[in-house]
């Protein structure tokens, strides 16, 4: 399938989203729409696999027979269904019932089904408890089918749930469905539904022109210099995951065998289960990723709770989008905490800090951390300025890129990314000021193509580039007190053009000579008419 066409079932999708939702929250409706691709992927991935184990007794149907393969198998073979199950436990870690596959939901929905409700939840239920190993319990555990917003009577909801879902099934039959499209798919209407959501989208989106430019920077430096070719990330984590696109534009960008396993982390139980459903629907095995459900600043998951250095999990590249400015209670004891000891608390009114430091505390020496930050942490003072101050003394500041305004649902205001590493070679910071590169759009600014590979590039090579980047020596930043403010190192503004003394009294001199004379041959005019002269 191509690009356009891969677009254009996003578009369809979002269409059918905008017209059935109605006076639902878009928050609201994108659960239920998500979670119905969903199905569409696992019972298309589980039905590839089961007619690849059964082969020549896989049933055929064509024509009329609207019956799902498997529910015929089933029906024939009842002593064979458990080692059936089994195997399929095996090969592909999940089992979906015959009456709990999409092809058969969407005919009771199109024939209006009054028991399509009560199929869902039973179908949604034994999914999350009985079928997926334990790493996916709770997986639709926000969708609730009985709410009053899709309904106030069971038949309405039912009937409701008819028409989405015979109208997903339309728009999804005119495409081809492989993993990639649904995928994309995916991942443009989670973009729809966050354009729609205004600040809330702050908690599961990151757009994707800012999440191709932090891939392309932590995924650059796992080059081997000789070859080009690119080494094996073997961990990758994103600990404010949201929907997890940030983690699969890495993968995407090495490969699916150029990273051993990903890790995400996110405290928002609805947007933790769109990134493993995001996961899945992107072809990355249950056992390629990792995502856990808990809060990050106070270090909630046990794996990274590793007390031994020597066994204390780190990562070949981090990236983040964490929230912005977030108020946080750090507590004394937190002042002991491993991640932030050495450079101190981040205040209770911005969180910024103590997010990075969790990040840098598990990167790798070797590693390369990229997150999106708002330039406050660049110049603020107090707790920050302190920290700030080591990070650049102990020279792990590598890149700080200054990105224009508006480009996020969820706020307005320039953000900027930094680029750390413990181990760098220069001994300068390298400061890109792209904040005056971009597309204006209706809604939110916009970055082509074409400007984010300037940033890339010039991130790559260290490029230096009058009123856009320069390589700042540490001699400097520390003469301005490791104030960081972009502007006063890179500033976007043009000079004025000389002004040439001589030159401009000697077109004054004769436009003064225009003018006398112009308003002599003018009261010579007047004065013919017998009117008086001009002053």
């Amino acid at each position: 399938m191509t690009d356009n066409d891969q677009k254009q079932l996003g578009k369809v999708l979002w269409n059918i989203a905008d017209d059935l939702r109605g006076a639902m929250n878009a928050d609201d409706f994108r659960d239920y729409m998500l979670a119905f691709l969903f199905l569409r992927y696992l019972s298309d991935n589980y039905e590839g696999a089961a007619q690849k184990e059964l082969g020549r007794d896989y049933p055929k149907v064509g024509g009329e027979d609207r019956r799902v393969p498997l529910a015929i198998w089933y029906a024939n073979n009842p002593d064979d269904v458990a080692s059936f199950e089994k195997q399929m436990r095996r090969k592909v870690h999940y089992v979906i019932k015959p009456e709990h596959l999409w092809a058969s939901i969407a005919n009771m929905a199109r024939t209006q089904s009054g028991d399509l409700l009560k199929t869902l939840q039973a179908g949604f239920k034994y999914i999350e408890t009985e079928s997926f190993e334990s790493t996916f319990q709770g997986l639709f555990s926000e969708i609730n089918l009985s709410s009053d917003k899709l309904g106030k009577t069971y038949a309405d909801r039912n009937a409701r749930l008819c028409s989405v879902i015979t109208r997903i099934a339309e728009g999804l039959a005119e495409f081809s469905t492989d993993t990639d499209t649904l995928g994309d798919a995916y991942e443009y209407l989670i973009g729809q539904f966050a354009a729609g959501s205004g600040k809330k989208a702050g908690e599961f989106y990151t757009p994707q022109q800012i999440s191709s430019i932090l891939s392309a920077i932590v995924t650059l430096d796992s080059q081997e210099p000789a070859t080009g070719q690119k080494k094996k990330l073997e961990r990758v984590l994103d600990f404010a995951c949201g929907s997890g696109s940030l983690l699969l534009n890495v993968r995407k960008r090495m490969g699916p065998h150029g990273i051993g396993k990903i890790f995400g982390q996110e405290s928002n139980i609805t947007t933790y289960n769109l990134a493993r459903m995001n996961m899945l629907l992107h072809g990355v095995k249950d056992s390629e990723f990792e995502i856990y459900h808990g809060d990050t600043l106070k270090n909630e998951w046990d794996f990274l709770r590793e007390t031994n250095p020597r066994k204390k999990p780190s990562f070949d590249a981090i990236v983040a989008n964490p929230p912005f400015s977030y108020r946080w209670e750090p507590g004394e004891a937190m002042g002991e905490d491993v991640r932030f000891k050495n450079y101190g608390l981040a205040p209770k009114s911005a969180a910024d800090f103590a997010f990075l430091l969790h990040g840098f505390h598990y990167l790798k020496d070797e590693g390369v951390m990229a997150i999106i930050l708002p330039h406050g942490v660049l110049f603020r003072g107090g707790a920050e300025e302190k920290i700030r101050t080591k990070l650049l003394k102990d020279g792990h500041i590598d890149t700080i890129i200054g990105l224009p305004a508006n480009l996020f649902y969820s706020t307005g205001i320039p953000v900027c990314i930094l680029v750390l590493k413990k181990c760098k070679k220069p001994d300068d910071v390298l400061i890109i000021n792209a904040s005056e590169r971009y597309d204006k759009g209706k809604r939110q600014n916009q970055l082509t193509p074409a400007h984010i590979a300037k940033i890339v590039e010039t991130y790559q090579h260290r490029r230096e580039e009058d009123r856009y980047s320069r390589r700042v020596e540490m001699k400097e930043i520390e003469a301005n007190d490791f104030n960081l403010n972009i502007s006063r190192y890179v500033s976007t503004a043009e000079d004025e053009p000389e002004v040439d003394l001589t030159e401009t009294h000697r077109r004054l001199v004769e436009l003064d000579g225009e003018i006398r004379t112009a308003t002599a041959k003018h009261n010579a005019f007047l004065k013919e008419l017998g009117l008086p002269p001009l002053p």
